[in-house]
């Protein structure tokens, strides 16, 4: 199941369980775990991109490890909310995910990379630190936007 809709999303996972949230680049994948009862989300592994097949290997072991029971997946619309390329992108990305047998969440994540660059110029973090950090931290993000919706009902 792939919903933008929180309800929908929630009503497939009754009982919570831990949530992975995505980040998807051309060149990476930003991750971000939360805990079970869905209350804080943190930064987690960089997948670098290779082929699709080795970078889904890498996440469902990932998934797997932390005993993942949904995904949330930042979809990146243009700032009037319409589709690009990118969205597409993330799109098909999801779809190719669904054979994980895991609900997923596409979550607006228009501001989310803005954000977190902020925060890390305002924590004096050198270019170079920003752009090893700037994924992860985005995937945490997109991940804790969408638990706080979640929880609250």
């Amino acid at each position: 199941m792939i919903t933008t809709a929180s309800a929908d999303f929630r009503a497939a996972l009754p009982n919570g369980g831990r949530l992975i949230g995505l980040d998807v680049g051309t060149k990476t994948i930003g991750t971000a775990l939360c805990d079970a009862g869905w209350s804080f989300a943190s930064p987690a592994e960089l997948v670098r991109r290779t082929k699709f097949s080795k970078d889904k290997a890498q996440l469902q072991a990932l998934i797997a490890a932390q005993q993942v029971k949904g995904l949330v997946i930042g979809l990146p619309l243009n700032l009037d909310g319409t589709d690009s390329p990118r969205t597409q992108s993330t799109r098909a990305f999801a779809r190719n995910m669904d054979d994980l047998g895991m609900p997923i969440l596409l979550w607006d994540e228009r501001w989310s990379t803005v954000a977190v660059e902020r925060t890390l110029i305002e924590q004096d973090f050198s270019r170079a630190r920003r752009a090893e950090m700037i994924d992860n931290m985005a995937a945490a993000h997109i991940l804790q936007a969408a638990i706080d919706a979640l929880t609250n009902f």
